[in-house]
């Protein structure tokens, strides 16, 4: 459990977001004995209250004297401008 603790949150630190490119990332010459692909997603889901635990004592850690935040987000489109017209949600405003 351990180490898939530590890829996890190594995967996090290094902003990767798909399990594929985390094991196209790391060199298994250098981790002797790394889990499989599958295994790590397994055992990552069991583990996923766990990780949130230890992900929210860190965030607390490194964040206990920050005063200010910089959120960096892109937005997302949520359909097709062809559907347009069906679209039911964010009708009010223009720029939504």
């Amino acid at each position: 459990d351990l180490e898939v603790v530590a890829l996890s949150l190594t995967a996090e630190f290094m902003s990767i977001d798909s399990k594929n490119s985390l094991f196209k990332e790391i060199n298994k010459e250098q981790i002797s004995n790394l889990i499989e692909r599958s295994q790590f997603n397994k055992r990552r889901r069991k583990l996923f209250l766990f990780l949130e635990e230890v992900r929210i004592k860190l965030a607390s850690h490194f964040l206990e004297f920050e005063d200010y935040f910089i959120v960096d987000s892109m937005p997302l489109e949520i359909c097709k401008f062809a559907r347009h017209n069906r679209i039911k949600i964010c009708k009010n405003e223009f720029e939504t």
